[in-house]
C-alpha cells in the first residue's frame, strides 16, 4: 500500500501542471502582514459537455477543467483536500486576531440554551444545553415550574461530542419519546424510542436516514414514518414495536396514476385524537404544490383519501378534533386560512382569515384558537382569531425583530413563543391562553447589552426600481464616513424569509465596532409568493441585483466602502456569494462562501439537487439552460481578474449540497485570480448543512469565519 501511495503521488505530481495568469503575484498577501506562497497547483483535466439551448439549434459546448474533483472519495480528491487544508492552515497560523476571536465568540455561544418546549398534559419536553456543554440534551418537566429532569444525555453519545439529539415526537399520554441522533452536520439521523415509565430505551431503532416525519401511533403500539431513498423519493411506512424487519409500506411510488419521484416529499403526522394519519405530499423544494391525504386509523382497511389533491397551490394542515383548517396560498399569494371540508373543492371552503397586504408567515392552532404571525415590512406581528375568524386579541412583541407564532396543542391550554432580534438574544415565553398573559420561560443570557446598539430598517431601490427593505445594526454613535467595516449577509430564495434574528457572529462584529446589514432580497417570503416568484427560474438575477444594490446603498450612505465590506452566505446564500465574486468583485473586500451551490449546470445531479429544480430549473432542459448558464458562478470565473479575499467552506458531512461545488470553485478561482488576495478552502470532516456539530467545533468555525472577514476588510 505504501508503494502504491508513493507511485500514485509520483504520477499525480508529474501531471500537476497548469498555466497561471502571467500577472499573478508570486506572493499572496493577506491583511496585517499575512503572506502566503501561491496556492497548491491542481491538475487540469478538461471535460467538454454539450448543452441544448432553446435559443439556438447548435449545441453549446462547456469545458469543465476540474470534473475529477466531483469524486469525493478518490485518492486524488482526498490529496487535494489535504493540500488545501494545509494551505489554509498556513494562513490561520498567521491570523493574529484568531485566538482573541475564539475567546470572544465562545463567550457569546457558550450560554445556557433552551429549545421551544412541547407539552403533553402537564409534561413539558425540551432540549437544553448548559453553557459548559457541547451538545443540548433532552429534558422533561412534570409541571411548568417543576425541576428539569434529564432524559437523553447527548454529551455521552460520542467521544468528540459531535452527535446531537432532537425531539421527533411524544406519545399523546406523554409516556413514550421518539428522538433522533445525528452525527455532525449531516441531514440523516438514527431514530430511537425512550419508555418514560421506566426510563429505558426500546430495542426498536430506525437506521440512519433522511426522515420527513416520525409519529407514534395510537396506543403506542408502533410508529409511522416517512423515509427518503436517494434518487427514488420518499416512502411512508408503519413499524410495529417489537417486530423488527416487518415494516409495512403504506404509501409511495405512485398515487392516482401519478408516478412519484425524488422531488416528491411525503410528510406524515397523527392527529392528536389518534383518528387520522395526515400525509402532506409536496412537489419540489420549496413545493409548487402540496396535497393533503387522510388515512382513518380507526379502520385498519382504510386507504388514503384526499382532503385536497391536484390543486397547484400549497396547503398546510391545521387540525383540532376531526376538523381541519389550512394555511394556503391558493388564490392568495400572501396566504389565508380556510376551513377544509372533505369532499368539497377549495373554492367551496369557508374563509376563516382572509388574505391581507401582510403575508402570513406562520399559523398555529392552540387551545381552540388560531395564532397568525404576519410580516409587516418583515417585522413580526401576532394576532389571535377564533375558529370562526373573529379577532380575539394580539401578542405584542418587544420591538423590531423576529417573533414566532404560539406553539402548543390544539385542545390544551397554554403554549410557547419566542422573540429575538439582531441586537436582542432569544427569549422564550409561555403564553397563558386563559388569562392572555405572557411570562418568560427562558432567556438567553449572552454577554451583550442591547441598549448599547441601534437597529433600524431602511429601504432602497434595486436595479429595476423595486423597493427593498434592509436592516442595519451598529453601536450607538458609530461614525458613518466610509471607514468602518460592515458585515452583510443574505439569502434570497426558496420562499425563506430572512428576519432580523440573533446571530452571535454578528453580535461579535457589532461589539468590535463594525456595522451589520441584512437586506431582504426577492426570492424569500417577506412579501408573499409574488416576492418569491420574482426571483425564481429566469428571474434569479433579481436576487443578485437586489444584493448589489444593497452594497451600493451602504457605500453611498457611507456606512462602509468596498475594501471594508465583508459578505457571508451559505447554501443558496453561497450561490449569492458566488455571483458576488464573479459579477461584481470590485464591490467587496472579503467573501465567506459556505456550503455553496456554484456549478449550477450540474447541481441537480448530486445529493438533494434534483429536488431544487422547482426553484432553479435544470440545465438539462433546453428552456432553462440559457438563463442558468448566464449566472452560474463556476462558468464565469475570468482568468486575470483581481478577486477579493475568499474563503470557501464545506465538509464531508454536507449531505444536502454536494461539497464538489466548493472543491471545484476553489481550484478554478485559485488558478484564475490575477490578484494577490488569499483564496482559501476550509474543509471539515464533520461540518455540514444541518446543525449538530459540537459547540467546540461551532466556536472554531465561527471564529475562523469572523476573524478572516475582519482581518481581510481592515486597513492595509
Amino acid at each position: 500500500m505504501r508503494f502504491f501511495a508513493l507511485l500514485l503521488c509520483t504520477t499525480l505530481c508529474s501531471a500537476l501542471a497548469q498555466q497561471r495568469p502571467p500577472d499573478r503575484s508570486p506572493v499572496i498577501h493577506g491583511k496585517n502582514g499575512i503572506t502566503l506562497p501561491p496556492p497548491p497547483v491542481v491538475n487540469v483535466a478538461p471535460v467538454v459537455d454539450e448543452y441544448r439551448s432553446a435559443e439556438s439549434s447548435e449545441p453549446v459546448k462547456v469545458t469543465d477543467n476540474y470534473r475529477w474533483l466531483e469524486d469525493a472519495r478518490s485518492p486524488e480528491t482526498r490529496a487535494f483536500i489535504k493540500a488545501e487544508n494545509a494551505y489554509t492552515q498556513k494562513y490561520l497560523d498567521q491570523l493574529k486576531i484568531l485566538p482573541q476571536v475564539r475567546q470572544q465568540i465562545a463567550a457569546l455561544l457558550r450560554v445556557d440554551f433552551y429549545g421551544l418546549p412541547q407539552h403533553r398534559g402537564d409534561r413539558y419536553f425540551f432540549v437544553k444545553r448548559l453553557a459548559s456543554e457541547n451538545q443540548g440534551s433532552i429534558y422533561m418537566r412534570q409541571g411548568l415550574h417543576a425541576s428539569d429532569e434529564l432524559l437523553v444525555d447527548a454529551t455521552r453519545l460520542s467521544s468528540d461530542q459531535n452527535t446531537s439529539v432532537n425531539i421527533l415526537d411524544i406519545a399523546e399520554d406523554g409516556s413514550l419519546l421518539a428522538y433522533g441522533e445525528r452525527v455532525g452536520g449531516a441531514d440523516e439521523q438514527e431514530v430511537h424510542f425512550l419508555n418514560l415509565a421506566n426510563r429505558q430505551p426500546k430495542p426498536d431503532v430506525l437506521p440512519s436516514a433522511r426522515y420527513y416525519g416520525v409519529q407514534i401511533g395510537p396506543g403506542n403500539s408502533g410508529v409511522y414514518y416517512s423515509k427518503f431513498f436517494p434518487h427514488q423519493g420518499t416512502r411512508v411506512f408503519y413499524h410495529a414495536f417489537g417486530a423488527p424487519g416487518s415494516d409495512k409500506q403504506l404509501f409511495g411510488g405512485e398515487y392516482k396514476g401519478r408516478k412519484l419521484g425524488e422531488i416528491d416529499t411525503e410528510n406524515v403526522h397523527v392527529t392528536p385524537n389518534g383518528h387520522y394519519l395526515v400525509l402532506t405530499l409536496s412537489h419540489g423544494v420549496p413545493p409548487t404544490r402540496v396535497d393533503i391525504l387522510l388515512k382513518d386509523l380507526r379502520n385498519s382497511n382504510s386507504d388514503f383519501t384526499p382532503l385536497v389533491y391536484g390543486v397547484e397551490a400549497r396547503f398546510i394542515p391545521l387540525n383540532i378534533g376531526d376538523s381541519f383548517y389550512v394555511d394556503t396560498d391558493y388564490k392568495a399569494p400572501n396566504h389565508r386560512i380556510l376551513k377544509a371540508e372533505p369532499g368539497k373543492a377549495p373554492d367551496q371552503w369557508s374563509v376563516i382569515v382572509p388574505e391581507d397586504r401582510d403575508v402570513i408567515e406562520q399559523a398555529s392552532l392552540v387551545d381552540g384558537k388560531l395564532y397568525i404571525l404576519r410580516l409587516h415590512d418583515v417585522s413580526s406581528q401576532l394576532t389571535i382569531y377564533t375558529l370562526d375568524g373573529k379577532k380575539s386579541g394580539a401578542i405584542q412583541f418587544p420591538g423590531l425583530g423576529a417573533g414566532s407564532t404560539v406553539q402548543g396543542r390544539p385542545d390544551q391550554k397554554g403554549g410557547f413563543y419566542t422573540f429575538q432580534s439582531i441586537i436582542s438574544p432569544p427569549t422564550t415565553y409561555y403564553f397563558d391562553t386563559t388569562t392572555g398573559r405572557s411570562q418568560i420561560f427562558a432567556a438567553t443570557k449572552a454577554p451583550f447589552n442591547p441598549a448599547d446598539y441601534t437597529l433600524v430598517q431602511v429601504f432602497y431601490n434595486s436595479k429595476d426600481g423595486t423597493r427593498i427593505p434592509m436592516f442595519i445594526a451598529g453601536r450607538k454613535g458609530l461614525k458613518r464616513d466610509g471607514s468602518e467595516r460592515l458585515l452583510m449577509t443574505g439569502y434570497g430564495g426558496f420562499a425563506s424569509s430572512e428576519r432580523p434574528s440573533w446571530n452571535p457572529a454578528a453580535a461579535w462584529w457589532l461589539e468590535r465596532g463594525g456595522w451589520f446589514a441584512l437586506p431582504n432580497l426577492r426570492g424569500g417570503n417577506e412579501y408573499g409568493e409574488a416576492w418569491h416568484k420574482a426571483a425564481m427560474f429566469e428571474h434569479k438575477q433579481n436576487v443578485f441585483d437586489d444584493w448589489f444594490a444593497a452594497a451600493e446603498y451602504l457605500i453611498k450612505e457611507k456606512y462602509t466602502s468596498p475594501q471594508h465590506l465583508a459578505i457571508t452566505g451559505r447554501s443558496n446564500g453561497g450561490l449569492l456569494m458566488g455571483a458576488s465574486m464573479t459579477q461584481h468583485p470590485e464591490l467587496f473586500g472579503a467573501i465567506w462562501c459556505g456550503y455553496p451551490l456554484l456549478d449550477m449546470l450540474r447541481y441537480q445531479r448530486f445529493l438533494m439537487g434534483r429536488t431544487w429544480t422547482t426553484e432553479y430549473g435544470s440545465a438539462e432542459n433546453p428552456q432553462d439552460f440559457p438563463y442558468i448558464y448566464k449566472y452560474s458562478p463556476y462558468q464565469h470565473v475570468v482568468p486575470g481578474t483581481k478577486y477579493p479575499a475568499i474563503m470557501f467552506v464545506t465538509g464531508d458531512a454536507d449531505t444536502r449540497v454536494d461539497p464538489m461545488n466548493a472543491r471545484k470553485m476553489t481550484a478554478l478561482m485559485q488558478a484564475s485570480s490575477g490578484g494577490d488576495r488569499p483564496i482559501l478552502l476550509h474543509y471539515s470532516e464533520k461540518g455540514g448543512h444541518s446543525s449538530g456539530i459540537s459547540q467546540t467545533q461551532l466556536t472554531e468555525e465561527d471564529a475562523i469565519e469572523i476573524a478572516f472577514l475582519w482581518n481581510e476588510t481592515g486597513t492595509p
